[in-house]
């Protein structure tokens, strides 16, 4: 089994799910006692939140490949970074570093090919949902078309996020403020929908959605543990 490195602690409440899940992925696969190999770095995110804030973006990668650095001496075969906004520095990060690195992006757009379906939308922060990094590489690199929510909307989706669900605060009222963007997505054309953020599956279910959802964490995870027993 290869040893998962996780960068985690953006936020601490979606590093514990992919912790879980990493963990129960391992223990389904093998039976008995078997747990994952997992070394982690988790960091404090007041200190990427402020430079995500102030578009200090220079700082923030530096930050970053700091950490992943020290995943990597702790003996990980591979990085999984959790979280989907700071992929935008996944290139700067896998440059600096000798092991791979699992990008979320990827995870999830294999399972939304094997569906067949070609067009979604995308929820998570405003970095994610506004920038190039992570729609561009679903559009060139998966071919498929990436709807986001109206710029009203997308106000929407980031607030809960950083008022809320990173800090672990699950509002029955953002549920149902996501499932009407949701609602929104679909009858524009989206065939499913991404949980593009580590955090929207702890609000958002199956049953908030008339098409199928694409957690990420879910799937991020789902995927490193594939990776981390290939060889098994």
């Amino acid at each position: 089994m290869k040893t998962i490195g996780l960068l985690g602690g953006m936020s601490w409440e979606s590093s514990l799910e992919y912790y879980r899940l990493l963990n129960e992925g391992v223990k389904a696969r093998l039976g008995g006692l078997h747990s994952a190999w997992i070394v982690m770095v988790s960091v404090d995110f007041a200190e990427v939140e402020a430079m995500q804030s102030a578009g200090r973006w220079d700082d923030a990668a530096r930050f970053m490949i700091e950490a992943a650095l020290r995943v990597e001496l702790g003996g990980a075969d591979f990085l999984v970074i959790a979280t989907n906004t700071m992929h935008r520095l996944a290139d700067a990060v896998q440059a600096e570093i000798s092991i791979p690195l699992l990008h979320i992006a990827d995870a999830t757009a294999g399972p939304i090919r094997a569906q067949g379906l070609r067009t979604v939308g995308l929820l998570g922060t405003r970095y994610t949902m506004e920038g190039d990094f992570y729609r561009g590489r679903l559009e060139e690199r998966h071919r498929l078309r990436v709807l986001t929510p109206d710029a009203a909307a997308r106000e929407t989706v980031h607030r809960i996020i950083y008022d809320e669900l990173v800090l672990g605060d699950i509002r029955p009222a953002s549920r149902e403020a996501y499932r009407a963007i949701i609602a929104d997505l679909v009858r524009a054309g989206a065939e499913g929908i991404i949980l593009g953020c580590t955090e929207i599956g702890l609000l958002v279910r199956p049953e908030d959605s008339p098409v199928p959802l694409f957690d990420t964490t879910a799937l991020h995870a789902a995927a490193a543990v594939d990776w981390a027993l290939e060889d098994v």
